[in-house]
C-alpha cells in the first residue's frame, strides 16, 4: 500500500485525518481512500479534539439526550457530551447529563438494544455519531434501530462523509469530499477498479484494516 497522507483540520491542529489511497472493501462498499482514524477515536488528546470539534455544531441545538456511537466512537463522543453538557446544553435527562451508548448486533446483522439499555434511546432525543459515511448504510440501519425502540432523531455526524445528508437529516462532518474531492465509494458490483482489474489492498471495518 502507498504511504499515509494527512490533512488537518484548519481550526484545530490536533485534529488530523489520516488516509492511504488504494484500493479498500468495508463492509458496505469499496472505497479508494482508506481512512485510518485509530488515533481520533483513541488517542486522548486527539479523541477530544474530534469530539469538542463536533460539539460545535450543536451548541445552538434543541437538547440532546443519547449519543449513539457506532464504529468505536465512544471515546469521541464522551469528548463530544463533556463539550455540550459545560456549554450549558439542555437535556431533558433527571441528571441533567448526556448517556454514551452503542449498538449491539444480533446474528442477522441487525442493531439491538437490550432492555437494560433501552431506556437510553425509548423516549429520548439521540444523536448518531459515526466514523465514516459512505453509503449510508450503517447510518440507515442505526436512524431504524432508534425509531423502532422509540427514540427521536435529533442529528448525525461524522469525521468524514461522502454525503451531505441522509433520511432528510443534514451530516454534519469535519472532513468531507471539500477536502478530498476524488474520494469515491460505491457498491461492489460497480466499482471502477474492480472493473479495471485493480487489486484489493486490504478489507476494512470499524476496527481497523487487514491486508491481502
Amino acid at each position: 500500500m502507498q504511504a499515509y497522507k494527512k490533512i488537518d483540520y484548519a481550526r484545530n491542529k490536533d485534529v488530523v485525518l489520516r488516509y492511504i489511497p488504494g484500493h479498500f472493501i468495508t463492509p458496505n462498499s469499496h472505497v479508494n481512500y482508506y481512512m485510518d482514524l485509530t488515533d481520533m477515536k483513541s488517542r486522548q488528546r486527539e479523541a477530544r479534539a474530534t469530539g469538542e470539534e463536533i460539539a460545535e455544531f450543536y451548541l445552538s441545538s434543541d437538547e440532546i439526550d443519547t449519543i449513539l456511537c457506532l464504529n468505536g466512537m465512544e471515546v469521541v463522543g464522551s469528548y463530544l457530551a463533556n463539550k455540550l453538557t459545560k456549554a450549558g446544553f439542555l437535556s431533558a435527562n433527571a441528571h441533567q447529563t448526556i448517556y454514551i451508548t452503542s449498538p449491539e448486533y444480533n446474528a442477522s446483522g441487525q442493531m439491538m438494544f437490550r432492555e437494560n439499555n433501552q431506556h437510553m434511546i425509548k423516549g429520548k432525543r439521540v444523536l448518531v455519531l459515526i466514523d465514516t459515511a459512505t453509503t449510508g448504510a450503517t447510518l440507515k440501519s442505526a436512524l431504524g434501530s432508534i425509531r423502532f425502540y422509540g427514540g427521536q432523531v435529533v442529528g448525525v455526524s461524522a469525521i468524514f462523509s461522502l454525503a451531505d445528508k441522509i433520511e432528510g437529516f443534514p451530516i454534519r462532518a469535519l472532513y468531507t469530499t471539500r477536502d478530498l474531492p476524488d474520494y469515491a465509494g460505491t457498491l461492489p458490483e460497480d466499482c471502477p477498479l474492480c472493473k479495471a482489474g485493480t487489486p484489493v489492498d486490504a478489507i476494512c471495518n470499524g476496527f481497523g484494516y487487514s491486508t491481502l
